[in-house]
């Protein structure tokens, strides 16, 4: 990842993971700063076993690319609590880039179901404009 990011994953604080699951999208985040795997789903439910898989993924990488062992077995496994849940069926990917958008600036989520047809049509404004404000 080095070569790709310029740096090592073990530098970040915070790893954004996009979890696709057939029909829904939600996100993982590698907390290496709290030492924790962190999973946000719009529908409320809990996936231990992509949080196991990230976590080895993390393990792994990190000793091929740095020759490091970090014991990502004791890091807290934890679904985040209080999340705005979407109300509808198709909403699941936009509610996933706003937790990144919000947490990334160490902002609350503040946004809810209401909120979702401005979000898409800034997001798809920001796409066509090519960059994101």
């Amino acid at each position: 990842m080095k070569r790709k990011l310029g740096y090592n994953l073990i530098d970040c604080d915070e790893i954004f993971v996009p979890i696709h699951k057939e029909v829904h999208w939600c996100l993982a985040i590698i907390n290496i700063r709290d030492k924790k795997f962190q999973y946000l789903d719009s529908l409320g439910s809990m996936d231990m076993k992509a949080l196991k898989i990230i976590a080895r993924y993390l393990g792994d990488e990190v000793k091929d690319k740095n020759g490091k062992q970090i014991d990502v077995l004791s890091w807290k496994h934890e679904g985040v609590q209080n999340l705005p849940l979407q109300e509808n069926g198709w909403d699941c990917g936009m509610f996933m880039l706003k937790y990144i958008d919000f947490h990334s600036r160490d902002m609350g989520l503040t946004f809810g179901q209401k909120h979702m047809p401005y979000f898409r049509q800034r997001t798809a404004k920001e796409i066509l404009n090519l960059r994101a404000g």
